[in-house]
């Protein structure tokens, strides 16, 4: 199928890309890994596409030691093969990995993922159990969307129709923290059944899940023992069965993920601290 019809419009100013976001309908295009086959196969159909590829110094990537603030047209692949960023928040390029395969990485965006809000997606969970966070900018002037709020429902974010996302905050992981990611899926870069991410920090441990609900989901398992840990888990979480896998397999990869991603949380975490 072809797109149904739409304007264009290519700002190379912040404040014209918003302006032009006003028109009812409009969507943002930066990598266009997830919008172009949703267009193409009319699941949307917006009145007015919004490129943002031509507004300078939304790619870079900063790190310092409070974490990664990563740009709104940094590529994937951009953050996975920055060292500065393994070193100072390592979860983020464990996740990026497993995004889909090397030619989407080149193009995609993590900040366009997360605004996405794929609840089957890597990065949207790393953002929500590390407690990042989103900044856009609208009409109303710039603003942050914490993790915790950003994400409101299935492929739904708490992003303004007329916002631009225009930079994602990961902190960086804390001395003596251990983190670890993984998942499984059908083929090497389809969508993940299920997938878990696990940040250590001291006593505390939390795992976030993907593919599993409505939403990136986190799961405190701080105090829980460990044979315990996957029904603690399974508690919060609602699997749901589909064309690729059932309900109760889901809950059979949890608990095989929950136990494998915090014994390699841990491991990391007794790592860094020696």
């Amino acid at each position: 199928m072809k797109p149904a019809p739409f304007d264009y419009v290519r700002p190379d100013r912040l404040a014209d890309a918003v302006a032009a976001l006003a028109t009812p309908e409009s969507k943002v295009l930066a990598g266009g890994q997830s919008l172009i086959p949703l267009l193409s196969m009319r699941l949307a159909a917006p009145s007015v596409l919004v490129d943002i590829n031509g507004l300078p110094g939304l790619d870079a990537i900063t790190v310092t030691g409070d974490g990664v603030r990563v740009g709104a047209l940094a590529r994937h692949t951009a953050m996975l093969e920055s060292a500065e960023v393994a070193r100072v928040q390592p979860l983020v390029p464990m996740a990026l990995a497993h995004v889909a395969h090397a030619t989407i990485r080149n193009r995609g965006t993590t900040v366009g993922s997360l605004v996405h809000a794929d609840a089957a997606a890597e990065m949207p969970v790393v953002l929500a159990l590390l407690g990042g966070s989103l900044d856009v900018e609208g009409s109303s002037g710039r603003r942050t969307i914490g993790a915790a709020e950003l994400f409101t429902g299935p492929m739904e974010s708490a992003v303004g129709p007329d916002e631009v996302a225009v930079s994602a905050f990961f902190p960086a992981l804390r001395p003596g923290a251990g983190v670890a990611f993984d998942e499984i899926a059908r083929r090497h870069g389809d969508y993940a059944l299920v997938g878990a991410a696990a940040l250590v920090e001291g006593e505390r441990v939390r795992v976030g899940y993907l593919s599993v609900s409505d939403v990136p989901t986190v799961v405190d398992l701080t105090g829980v023992a460990p044979d315990d840990r996957a029904d603690a888990a399974l508690e919060r979480l609602d699997p749901a069965g589909d064309i690729h896998a059932t309900a109760a397999y889901r809950r059979t990869l949890v608990r095989v993920l929950t136990d494998r991603v915090v014994t390699a949380a841990i491991d990391d975490a007794r790592g860094a601290g020696r």
